[in-house]
């Protein structure tokens, strides 16, 4: 059970990064009015962890979906098999290897989850973070009292409104993770049964939404 919250923390510190909020309200505007274009995004990512020597740790690849309001898809599938789905109410996070499912209330999530950012436009959220614009897209870091193990978040948006194109996150460790995503689909509809999970039978389930 201790390893698979370890999995979930980490799955939530990386999906966390990957988007928050702004000080600089010219630059988070901006980088909002862009996010709220992004109504779905359905893709292929290659993830590339370093430390902080810059010393190669994991390589990995899976896929992504977002949609408005508060969808989510995240399925990893090398060098492991991890799903994080979430409907808008309730994220499941089901890794096959402990064949465990982990249930949360997705509001819940939204602190340490900045992620859900992608897909929301609540202002108090977004007024946790200071946005700045770079030469590439922008950077993202948590303002000070906000509890995060994320210490910058760059976001590089592809040309000709093809969505996402590169996240990278640095933790407080000094670790980097970088996120390249490729065959993108924006803005197509995208089918209901993406955004939702059913458990497997026989796999334990950790349901922390309180039955909700």
């Amino acid at each position: 059970m201790e390893q698979i919250h370890e999995k979930v923390n980490a799955l939530l510190l990386v999906l966390g990064s990957v988007l928050a909020a702004p000080s600089f309200a010219d630059d988070s505007q901006a980088l909002q009015d862009r996010l709220a274009t992004l109504k779905s995004f359905k893709a292929q990512f290659a993830q590339q962890v370093t430390d902080k020597e810059g010393q190669a740790v994991m390589q990995g690849e899976g896929t992504i979906a977002l949609q408005q309001p508060m969808m989510i898809r995240w399925q990893q599938t090398n060098p492991d098999d991890t799903l994080f789905v979430s409907n808008g109410d309730k994220t499941y996070y089901f890794d096959s290897f402990a064949e465990q499912v982990t249930i949360m209330k997705t509001s819940g999530l939204i602190d340490s989850t900045p992620f859900v950012l992608l897909t929301s436009k609540d202002p108090a959220q977004w007024e946790k973070y200071s946005v700045l614009a770079t030469n590439t897209g922008f950077s993202v870091t948590p303002n000070k009292g906000v509890e995060s193990q994320v210490e910058q978040l760059d976001i590089t948006f592809a040309g000709n409104e093809q969505g996402l194109a590169k996240l990278v996150v640095t933790d407080n460790s000094g670790q980097l993770s970088s996120f390249t995503f490729n065959d993108a689909q924006v803005n197509a509809p995208l089918d209901k049964s993406t955004f939702e999970f059913t458990p497997p039978e026989g796999v334990e389930i950790d349901d922390q939404s309180n039955g909700e």
